[in-house]
């Protein structure tokens, strides 16, 4: 009888992964294990693995989205190193020949609660020359393909992309559905460029929601085609984003597997809408928040969440709400008098406002996010389509859900990266079900969210702060509760092995050792910073 070598070596195969497969029970265990972040299960072998030079994608359907992926993937891997191994030298059976990709799915809508599962077997049993990956969606499939990226190492002494610890079996979904990042282009403009790599870095660290604070108080760079003069808003001509640069980032973001969550902040933080339309000013000396008693301001944000609906395809919108100062309101005697007509306070104005806005965002067929304090002065008055983004105070998001609610956590005192001085370790503690115990309660916590508020960033400082300590609160939102590590000293290897993997792939990552975007401290190995 003759025996193939290929059945050779899948009966070889089988052996290691029954016999000396480690299998990786918690975040911390095992330090051999450098992905980030931790995969709800991992097992391992000893063998090496080496890419072929015609290493390919093959798989059961066609898409675009997952041969970009792929194709993106082996250049990132690559890390621009000449790949120039003798081949010829190799055994045949330590060679991927390519990796194949099973979705069971052919939608490709990318939507909040899209399945983000995934099984990567490295190499393949049924087909040893192969890796094999298996999702339900293509979104899932792009996690799997990140994952993979972190298996493989350029040798530099082979000079070819090396599979360590093989065979690899990873079996991973998100803890949350919902796990963002906020940039804001108000308080600085943010080029396309920089936008587009802060989205390539969320998707190593498995981010998916891109929560875009587009205009504040300082600057409206966005162009709106029912109302064109509000850009008129922005810092200069040259820092704006047309409409379609707006759905540029929306596609971009999507053949990534990230939502794009879009917010206008009404009623305050909205000064800059007047600089294009200054009724929409209380005054010209009184600019904000905007005048609750024009019905032009109510046509304008109709106008804004009307465009926003052919762009932002996300099923949520947020809609701001937080920090509004109403003394412009009852110092400027033509809506002092609108109030008392309308038999309103001040207190009571804010909550009409935030109510018709939630109403017309409804209209548009958005389910609606608001910061905190709408739901601390009138919580039981808002819609029940309404998510509460916490970021104040402490229990907040455990009254939100008590209340049927649903809650996103970014507290400030933890998640928000432009408090340099908080450590990447209190990123990485922090529990967004914190007291929340009822397990009907905590399905109504969608997740969280670091937020880089730009009042101190620009395209030159953006990645070093937010990196590494987004990937920190990242794993927090990705990894099983019972798999994440009790005390951060135990994943500090990991992360450091993370923050280096981002430098080589060109994002500027900040050491872990200091404050947020700290430069070294010393000379030394990237792996000791």
């Amino acid at each position: 009888m003759v025996v193939s070598e290929s059945l050779l070596y899948a009966v070889a195969v089988a052996a290691v992964v029954l016999g000396n497969a480690l299998a990786v029970s918690s975040a911390s265990e095992n330090s051999k294990v450098k992905i980030w972040p931790m995969p709800a299960s991992v097992s391992y072998g000893n063998a090496h693995l080496y890419l072929a030079t015609d290493f390919g994608l093959s798989s059961n359907y066609e898409s675009q989205i997952l041969k970009e992926a792929f194709d993106g993937m082996l250049a990132v891997i690559k890390l621009d190193h000449v790949i120039d191994a003798n081949f010829s030298a190799f055994n045949r059976s330590s060679l991927l020949q390519g990796l194949h990709i099973v979705v069971s799915s052919p939608n490709e809508q990318l939507q909040y609660g899209t399945d983000e599962s995934y099984k990567l077997m490295v190499p393949s049993p049924e087909k040893p020359g192969y890796a094999h990956l298996e999702a339900k969606t293509v979104y899932g499939a792009l996690h799997g393909l990140q994952t993979f990226s972190q298996l493989c190492y350029f040798s530099i002494a082979r000079r070819v992309l090396e599979v360590r610890m093989s065979p690899w079996t990873v079996i991973d979904q998100p803890r949350f559905p919902y796990r963002g990042l906020l940039i804001d282009t108000s308080r600085h403009y943010l080029p396309m460029t920089v936008i587009k790599k802060v989205i390539d870095s969320m998707s190593y660290a498995k981010l998916n929601v891109l929560h875009w604070h587009i205009v504040d108080t300082q600057s409206f760079p966005l162009e709106i085609p029912s109302y064109p003069k509000l850009w008129n808003g922005a810092y200069s001509l040259s820092e704006r984003y047309s409409a379609a640069d707006a759905a540029e980032v929306v596609s971009y973001a999507q053949k990534r597997g990230i939502n794009v969550l879009a917010e206008i902040d009404v009623p305050g933080h909205a000064l800059s809408w007047g600089v294009g339309y200054p009724s929409l000013w209380p005054s010209k000396d009184c600019q904000q928040p905007l005048d609750v008693s024009n019905e032009f301001t109510f046509k304008v944000v109709d106008g804004i969440l009307s465009d926003f609906s052919k762009i932002f395809n996300f099923k949520f919108v947020h809609l701001g709400g937080d920090e509004v100062d109403t003394t412009c309101w009852t110092t400027t005697p033509r809506i002092s008098k609108w109030l008392k007509r309308h038999r309103m306070n001040e207190s009571q104005a804010y909550q009409y406002f935030v109510l018709r806005a939630q109403n017309i965002a409804l209209s548009h067929g958005y389910e609606i996010v608001n910061w905190e304090e709408t739901f601390n002065n009138f919580g039981s008055k808002l819609s029940r389509k309404t998510v509460v983004h916490n970021w104040l105070g402490a229990g907040v998001a455990q009254r939100v859900v008590e209340s049927g609610l649903r809650c996103i956590v970014s507290n400030q005192d933890k998640w928000y990266l432009d408090h340099l001085d908080t450590p990447w370790q209190e990123f990485y503690i922090n529990e967004p079900l914190t007291n929340i115990t009822n397990s009907k309660q905590q399905k109504l916590v969608l997740g969280g969210e670091v937020c880089m508020w730009g009042e101190t960033i620009d395209g030159s400082d953006i990645e070093q702060t937010i990196w590494p300590r987004a990937a920190a609160a990242a794993e927090r939102l990705w990894t099983p509760y019972d798999k994440l590590a009790k005390n951060p000293r135990e994943v500090t290897g990991r992360l450091a092995h993370f923050r280096c993997l981002l430098n080589q792939r060109g994002v500027a990552a900040a050491p872990l050792a200091g404050s947020g975007r700290a430069a070294p401290l010393d000379p030394g190995s990237c792996y000791e910073q």
